[in-house]
């Protein structure tokens, strides 16, 4: 049992979730391999790290991310929702996520979009992505295919990967129009029988998001090459500890 293992919006049992706290614990533990996390844009058209479309849940904030410059989403409380010790965390931008990252994990990068919110989303991703020359250690996802077939058009040589969350109709053809070549999928829907046409060909998969142990080990015996991505990241890594073990 030796999958690689992705931090679902940092390691967000220990952090507040997307914020450059969670991040920095999931870099600290070696045995994590990739961080995943969501980008928006601010009214003033910043990529920043959230995932909710409103600010409720995870802010002191209230109303649409996209409402707010990147200067009044920074004023925002995105720690204290979690624990009175993250006070004072701030949602942080796609490009200090990146100066934080770099050299040290992958990335998988959700486009959270809505019908046409966002404009330009695509551009000012890949843009970063090249300034900080991180080409190779990213995967730029989404529910959206039409975010993907503009990464496609913008950046042929970045990996993309859809979004699924069932079991889809018309699935060489959604890849082949996107040019996808990664599918992260929600866990129950992934069988041996599935996984093994689509590996045979050449395409990789993220789970998410998988927090019981009994699922880790289903799906990682499925194909190692399975991210397993999770809010526990510790209990992946006890149960490959324990695997190795015995």
């Amino acid at each position: 049992m030796n999958n690689p293992c992705a931090a679902h919006r940092g390691w967000s049992n220990k952090a507040p979730e997307n914020t450059l706290a969670a991040f920095q614990k999931a870099i600290e533990q070696p045995h994590i391999d990739m961080i995943e996390l969501d980008v928006q844009l601010s009214r003033d058209g910043v990529p920043v790290v959230i995932h909710d479309f409103t600010l409720e849940r995870t802010t002191n904030g209230t109303g649409y991310v996209g409402d707010y410059t990147l200067k009044e989403l920074k004023q925002l409380d995105a720690g204290s929702w979690y624990s009175e010790a993250f006070a004072g965390e701030t949602i942080p931008t796609f490009e200090e996520v990146l100066q934080l990252v770099k050299g040290k994990k992958k990335l998988n990068i959700e486009l959270k979009c809505a019908g046409d919110w966002y404009p330009g989303i695509e551009k000012k991703v890949i843009e970063l992505i090249r300034q900080y020359g991180m080409e190779s250690s990213v995967v730029i996802t989404s529910f959206h295919h039409a975010n993907i077939r503009e990464v496609s058009r913008l950046a042929p040589d970045l990996k993309k990967g859809l979004l699924i969350d069932g079991m889809p109709l018309l699935l060489d053809e959604q890849l082949e129009v996107t040019g996808a070549t990664v599918l992260s999928m929600y866990y129950p829907f992934l069988t041996e029988t599935f996984v093994r046409s689509y590996r045979d060909r050449g395409i990789e998969f993220i789970a998410w998001t998988i927090d019981q142990p009994e699922e880790m080990k289903r799906v990682a015996a499925l194909d190692e090459g399975i991210v397993i991505c999770t809010n526990e990241p510790e209990r992946y890594l006890e149960l490959r500890v324990y695997t190795e073990k015995t």
